[in-house]
């Protein structure tokens, strides 16, 4: 018979050792939790983890009027690879144009506190005429790219280039950057300058931007500020300086570009959203680095020929290459009202939408064997989406109407899809 004092001992020692168990069991169970969070929010990020590499998704595959079938593989090492290194690469193959496209670079963490990278990068891809990006802009990452289904007018871009990236402060972001870049258009295109006729060119820049968020909230967490609540609003600021002669510059040119986006949320689960861009380019600035405003109209006879999918925010009725401008404002409001709870899986969103351009150019004799237009009259297109109706698929109808009102009512009108995805 064990005495009553044994028998005690191993009833406290067995609900230690349960006590125990329950607590791994429950660590385990918050650490896999983790894990399954983290893994999502890189798959939202567009990444698919493994232990030293991330996969960058968005090479895997792609569709655009010029290469037809783009695909290939990319990525990116992560802190298990290294935490003071990084080294990212990607190669692509188009199968209209029959040619590979790649790049590879890395960077090397100065200072952890104020996130402190230099890097550098070598790259030989395409890129579209007229589009402009700003160098402090967070990743973002798409299933699919629905104005890249259309875009038709691209340059090839051989570029090299150094950048260091600094945090100023916890809400003040800043890259700067330079880039030895070598253009040539896909397109019949002549840039006349002073008599001399240029069809490729070497455009060698400095780039300078800051992304400032001054009322989101940060804090200070292994050494790092990381934003713990977006709020609004927020700006962006980018200086860009085209210098001739810097190893075979071709042009002086310079360009100013700002962005600021506002959103007002309301108790009802509504909100409002207004995004202002603008962008000024003084000197000798080819077609290549314009702007186009960001359409989204593929240049089709009707309204179903031309039904494609909306992009998030561009210019629905505009077509490709209709305008360009070497100054320009846009200002696009969103208004999202509380998604109908209809079922579990069934949430519809309406959203209203109004987007204004205005712009101008000068010298337009330069540019040769292209045809556009200028925005100084205004260019104003309004609509509604209505969101997640299936599968994250929606529609979405805006009409074109002001200055650049076209004679054929049908040419004004844009019928598409939507499509919003979130992991």
């Amino acid at each position: 018979m064990l005495k009553i004092g044994t028998v005690v001992t191993l009833l406290l020692v067995t609900s230690v050792l349960y006590s125990q168990n329950d607590s791994i069991i429950s660590q385990t169970t918050t650490k896999d939790t983790i894990k399954q969070s983290e893994y999502v929010k890189q798959l939202g990020n567009g990444y698919f983890p493994t232990k030293y590499f991330n996969f960058d998704l968005r090479y895997l595959i792609k569709y655009n009027q010029y290469e037809a079938v783009r695909t290939g593989l990319g990525g990116i090492t992560n802190e298990a690879f290294s935490k003071k290194i990084r080294l990212n690469s990607y190669v692509v193959y188009g199968f209209r144009d029959h040619r590979f496209k790649y790049s590879f670079g890395g960077g090397l963490k100065l200072l952890e506190k104020t996130n402190t990278w230099i890097n550098a990068s070598y790259t030989d891809d395409l890129q579209e005429s007229g589009s402009s990006v700003f160098l402090t802009d967070k990743r973002l990452f798409q299933l699919f790219e629905p104005r890249l289904l259309n875009i038709s007018l691209f340059h090839k871009n051989t570029t090299r280039a150094v950048s260091i990236e600094h945090q100023f402060a916890p809400n003040i972001q800043s890259e700067a950057q330079l880039a030895l870049s070598y253009i040539v258009p896909t397109y019949d295109y002549i840039y006349n300058l002073n008599g001399n006729s240029y069809t490729n060119f070497h455009i060698s820049t400095f780039k300078m931007s800051f992304h400032w968020s001054p009322f989101s909230d940060f804090e200070l967490s292994k050494n790092r500020h990381k934003e713990t609540k977006d709020k609004y609003p927020k700006f962006t600021f980018q200086y860009t300086k085209s210098i001739k002669n810097l190893s075979k510059g071709d042009f002086n040119f310079s360009k100013f570009d700002f962005r600021a986006i506002q959103q007002i949320a309301y108790h009802n689960d509504a909100l409002s959203e207004i995004t202002v861009v603008s962008g000024i380019a003084n000197g000798e600035t080819p077609l290549t680095h314009l702007y186009n405003t960001n359409p989204n109209n593929i240049n089709k006879s009707t309204i179903m020929q031309r039904f494609s999918v909306a992009g998030i925010n561009s210019f629905e009725t505009m077509f490709f290459n209709e305008f360009f401008s070497d100054r320009f404002t846009t200002i696009q409001f969103k208004h999202y009202f509380k998604p109908l709870n209809i079922s579990v899986r069934f949430k519809p969103q309406l959203v209203l939408i109004s987007r204004y351009a205005i712009g101008d150019i000068k010298n337009k004799d330069r540019h040769q064997n292209i045809t556009f237009n200028s925005l100084n009259k205004g260019y104003t297109e309004s609509g509604f989406e209505i969101n997640k109706l299936l599968f994250g698929f929606g529609l979405s109808f805006t009409y074109r109407y002001g200055a650049y009102y076209l004679p054929d009512i049908g040419d004004n009108v844009a019928f598409k899809f939507t499509f919003n995805l979130t992991l």
